[in-house]
């Protein structure tokens, strides 16, 4: 169905309404579905190595749907009823999407990081109850199975851990040595409230059809955390009819059984679960999954083309710092199959979105979703006009509102007024996004739309953009970051007296941690020591600052809170100035605004340099730039 402006969305939510459209209740009635209609379609891929001819494992979608049903009646056997909890903390491959699916059909599955310290891992373990863990079995350079026998630990609910070795997917020789290769266990058998079993030998053990009868309505199936640099990240509650909803929306205006999908996204993500897994099961796509860390896998990005070529690629599923990377490699296979490249995560740089379509000839859709709302709420249209920074036009039954606090309530904002973005669709729990109960004040206006914390408007033409965020999260490639775990971890230190964190401009993550401090009075420390000391009292590796600055004084509001707008003005004249600087382009930032329209924006004095040659620099960030007047 075409989808190309405001029109397109009208008409599908005149037809008829959500509730009214054909779509299945349970996720195993969307997958049973689909499994019938194309038994013999491939359905998902998965290779180990990164390589073209590479050994790969494809299932069909008769042969997925034989093994959720055996994940769901071995989750069944293990206690897990339509209110517990199956966790798993695995990289990418094919057992990972049958746990998801099967823990979604017997319990909750809750997806968690395996880049995540033990002890958050443990946190959101306690948090969700989990009764089951699925995870690796110790394997060459990975730790994952170690950080989860460490967070079973503190998580006294959990009664079984399955466990899936990755070696299966090798050939000889290299499987022979694994065995040799695995990094050694701790004392696990000394576990007393986890058994440990061979995830494929018991799913073996089970029927291919469901051993008990389906859920009859619509339920709470998923949890996914949000963030992960604090102690505990907050958990999202998503029901079917979100899953259902984004799988809908995918079939509808996006994908069909001819289509193939590589997406090198992890599987613990709305992104690759919600958006592209759902989206596949709704229409029958085939989605290739490349190695188990996805972009991050060794050769993935010098592979890319050729593993492009190699599936037949209809759609490519990205985000900008991996579109970075894949801009400085040459195209050097026949991707010809290609229509569309889909990214979200993070604002995607102009002079990216550019370098990216010359070199491919592929045209980029920018999206937004979070996973509060399970996901998807906007994109550019696949079959209209894309406006390059914006994130497009609200989805059909998604009712976006830009809204402002005033004295009598929350206002709608005209025409490229900036407010805080909120959103209802069929993905917004209202009332219980969160597991835990307090996290849900206030998050709602008219106790019916989810307060993002994105602060955005709307242009003439209904186009929704982004201009900043109403919360302090610092977005690193599309991971969140607390600054409260940097500014507490600094507030440590002897010598300071007041911190600010906040991302600072970065041409490949989008943003990076950087910090500014206030000494105590008479203390002597130098930024150096500060990042150290960074380094070893912030516990998560990606939110580390990157730069330290110690000021004579914070900027401060009148109630004496660290004034975060000024701070960001200083990074980007900082960043901006230092690549333009770097590339030998004598331009320079001499201030930054706060635009109603686009947020804060650099103003440069020329110096005698282009508007080319500017742009070629700074088009690598997110953050729009002018000439001064």
């Amino acid at each position: 169905m075409a989808f190309v402006g405001l029109e397109d969305k009208a008409r599908m939510e005149q037809e008829m309404s959500w509730e009214d459209r054909d779509v299945p209740v349970t996720f195993h009635q969307l997958l049973s579905r689909t499994a019938e209609k194309f038994p013999n379609s491939n359905a998902i891929s998965f290779q180990l190595l990164s390589g073209p001819t590479d050994k790969a494992e494809t299932l069909t979608w008769s042969q997925l749907l034989g093994k959720v049903n055996q994940a769901a009646n071995l989750f069944r056997s293990l206690g897990v009823g339509e209110k517990d909890v199956v966790a798993y903390v695995l990289p990418n491959c094919n057992e990972t999407l049958v746990t998801m699916m099967g823990g979604a059909v017997a319990g909750i599955v809750n997806p968690i990081n395996p880049l995540l310290e033990p002890e958050q891992i443990a946190a959101i373990l306690r948090e969700t109850g989990a009764k089951v863990v699925v995870t690796l079995k110790s394997f060459p350079k990975t730790d994952v199975a170690q950080k989860v026998e460490e967070a079973v630990r503190h998580a006294p609910k959990v009664n079984t851990i399955l466990e899936i070795d990755l070696n299966r997917y090798l050939t000889p020789p290299k499987s022979w040595l694994v065995p040799f290769l695995r990094p050694k266990m701790g004392d696990k058998e000394h576990l007393a409230h986890a058994d440990y079993k061979n995830f494929n030998r018991e799913l073996a053990k089970q029927p291919t059809t469901l051993t008990f009868e389906d859920s009859k309505e619509d339920r709470v199936a998923c949890y996914f955390h949000t963030g992960g640099t604090t102690g505990m990240p907050k958990v999202a509650q998503h029901k079917y009819s979100g899953l259902i909803y984004n799988g809908w929306l995918g079939n509808t205006l996006l994908f069909t059984d001819e289509d193939v999908i590589m997406c090198p996204l992890p599987m613990f993500h709305v992104f690759a679960v919600h958006v592209i897994v759902m989206a596949a099961v709704s229409s029958g796509a085939h989605v290739v999954f490349p190695t188990p860390a996805g972009y991050r896998g060794d050769g993935v990005f010098d592979n890319f083309w050729k593993l492009i070529e190699r599936w037949k690629v209809s759609f490519i599923i990205t985000v900008p710092t991996a579109i970075a990377a894949k801009m400085q490699r040459p195209v050097d296979a026949d991707i010809s199959t290609v229509k569309t490249a889909f990214s979200g995560s993070a604002p995607l740089p102009v002079e990216l979105f550019r370098r990216f379509e010359d070199a491919t000839g592929v045209t980029i859709v920018e999206g937004y979703g979070l996973t509060e709302a399970t996901c998807l709420v906007s994109c550019n249209p696949v079959d209209g006009e894309k406006k390059i920074g914006s994130i497009g036009i609200p989805f059909p039954y998604t009712d976006v509102k830009i809204l402002q606090d005033g004295p009598d309530g929350p206002k709608e904002c005209g025409a490229d007024e900036i407010g805080e973005i909120c959103i209802s669709n069929p993905g917004v729990y209202a009332g219980n996004t969160y597991t835990e109960v307090d996290k849900n004040v206030d998050l709602y206006h008219f106790d019916k739309y989810l307060r993002t914390g994105d602060l955005g408007r709307f242009d003439e033409d209904g186009y929704l953009w982004i201009t900043g965020r109403a919360k302090d999260l610092i977005i690193r490639g599309g991971h969140n970051i607390d600054p409260a775990e940097i500014e507490e971890a600094l507030l440590g230190h002897d010598a300071v007296a007041f911190a600010g964190a906040i991302g600072q401009p970065d041409a490949y993550s989008g943003e990076v941690p950087c910090a500014f401090v206030e000494l105590v009075e008479g203390a002597s420390v130098t930024e150096k020591e500060l990042m150290e000391y960074c380094g070893v009292h912030v516990h998560e590796r990606a939110a580390q600052p990157k730069h330290m600055t110690i000021l004579d004084e914070l900027p401060k509001t009148a109630v004496g809170k660290v004034f975060k707008p000024e701070l960001r003005k200083q990074a980007i004249t900082r960043i901006y100035n230092g690549a333009l600087e770097k590339a030998g382009v004598d331009a320079r930032v001499v201030s930054v605004i706060d635009d109603k329209k686009r947020g804060l924006v650099a103003q440069l004095d020329a110096n005698g340099s282009s508007e080319d040659d500017v742009g070629k620099v700074l088009g690598s960030f997110t953050r729009p730039w002018e000439w001064a007047a």
